[in-house]
Order: structure tokens, then sequence, then C-alpha cells
């Protein structure tokens, strides 16, 4: 990796927040983008990783920042900007009827927090997972240690839930907690079950489980409007997108008056 000094207009600067003078901010070099085919990607890395606790992270995560394992980082690419952060305001959200119909589908899984810890069964499931949705994306090779870097490391406060039917695993979600919501680091589930809508209902759990304490956001990562994998974020109405360092309504920037 190497020091980047400038950062995209669109972008909040570190300097807007006092917290990130601990920080150093860096961008790593080329590689291939995982979203739009053809484009070549680059993400700015926020370190030294274990200052950054639950409160510097939400801080992060407002700015534009998501985590991958003990790693915090945004796109900062050369001539793009197509990835979006976005968040559910979930006081004013309201399920769509396909996403009424997933959580009528799966009602019956039941929720179980367990520590974040290697579980071999988890493993499989993933393993499953990627091979069947992600398959030549690179990850449908993870080994036991990199699913463990990738989803069970964590300096901030981070929870993993299971999602079982009559005691059979169908779903695990990570999720981070912080001041004012939950992120949504990722989901994965069992890919052999069809129909299915695991993917939804775990969105509109989250949803559920921040009403229930208090929480007003649900971060789900980047929305890119070109990307197949991304684009079905925009469907969470109302989405709420971070443009030009302020968050406001998804329509703002599709229907500009």
């Amino acid at each position: 990796m190497q020091v980047h000094a400038t950062f995209p207009n669109s972008m909040t600067h570190p300097r807007d927040f006092p917290a990130f003078s601990l920080l150093q901010f860096y961008a790593t070099a080329p590689y291939g983008c995982s979203y739009l085919p053809g484009r070549v990607a680059r993400s700015q890395v926020a370190t030294p990783a274990h200052l950054i606790d639950s409160e510097l992270f939400g801080q992060l995560l407002r700015a534009g920042f998501r985590r991958s394992g003990a790693f915090t980082y945004r796109p900062h690419c050369d001539g793009c900007q197509e990835c979006h952060p976005v968040r559910i305001p979930v006081a004013a959200f309201h399920p769509d009827r396909s996403q009424r119909r997933a959580r009528q589908q799966h009602q019956n899984l039941v929720a179980i927090e367990r520590p974040l810890v290697f579980r071999e069964e988890h493993y499989q499931l993933y393993q499953r997972y990627q091979v069947a949705r992600h398959q030549g994306g690179g990850m449908d090779q993870d080994s036991r240690d990199q699913y463990s870097h990738f989803l069970l490391q964590s300096h901030v406060d981070s929870h993993l839930v299971e999602f079982r039917e009559r005691e059979e695993l169908r779903m695990v979600s990570i999720i981070d907690v912080i001041s004012d919501g939950l992120s949504s680091v990722y989901t994965f589930y069992d890919p052999d079950i069809a129909p299915s809508s695991f993917g939804t209902y775990a969105v509109l759990w989250q949803i559920a489980q921040c009403r229930r304490l208090g929480l007003p956001h649900v971060y789900l990562g980047y929305w890119i409007r070109d990307s197949r994998k991304m684009a079905y974020k925009a469907r969470y109405h109302p989405l709420e997108i971070l443009h030009k360092g302020q968050w406001q309504p998804l329509e703002n920037l599709l229907n500009p008056v």
C-alpha cells in the first residue's frame, strides 16, 4: 500500500471528524473490480485497526467506510464513483409486496446469537453458498483461515446470528452494532432451498431489531446502480445515500428536480 493524500469531492475528508486524527489512511494498489466488469478498483484503508473501536467505527461508517474482518475501508477508485454508501431509515421503511412475502415465507426461522468464533457447520454452509452464488469470484475457494479473517475478526461490537428452521441451519448473518444503528456486514444462507428469500428476510430482521433497540438506521454497504449484485438495495424504500458528504434520499439522486 502507499499513502494517498487526496480525497474525491463526494467523500467526507478525514479532517471533518476530529477523532480521525488518530488514524492514517492508505490507498491500495489497483485491482480488478468485483462488481463492474472491466473496471479497476482501489480502496482506502483506515489504520491502525486496533484503534478503531465501535465509537470511531460508527463515525467512519457514517463517512462511507465499511468493515471486512479487521480492515476498515471505502472505495477510492480513479475516475469512478459508482459505489454509493446507503442506509435504511427504519422509522420510515414500509415493506413492499415481495418483502412481505419473504417475511411470511420464512416466519418459522429462529434467530440465535452465537459467539463470534469458528464453527465448522457455519463454514460448510458458507462454502456451499459461495459455490452456488459466487462461483469463480474467488471467495468460493476460501480456506477456513480466510473465512475466519473475513468474518470472525473484529475490533468493534460484532454479533453472529444463526437462523434455524426445525433445528436445521439455514442462514448466518454478521452484524455490527453502532450508536445509530446496525451495519449489515455479511449474510450467507442455504442455496439449495428454492424458492427462498433468505437475503431479503435477513434485512427485514435487522430492520425489526433496530426498531426493537430504538436505533434509527440499517447500513447496507454500497449501492451500485449497474451491478446486479448491489442494485437490489434500492428496493428498500425509502433508502438514504451518502452523496457529496451528505446523507439524503436516494430519490433525490435518481430523480433530481
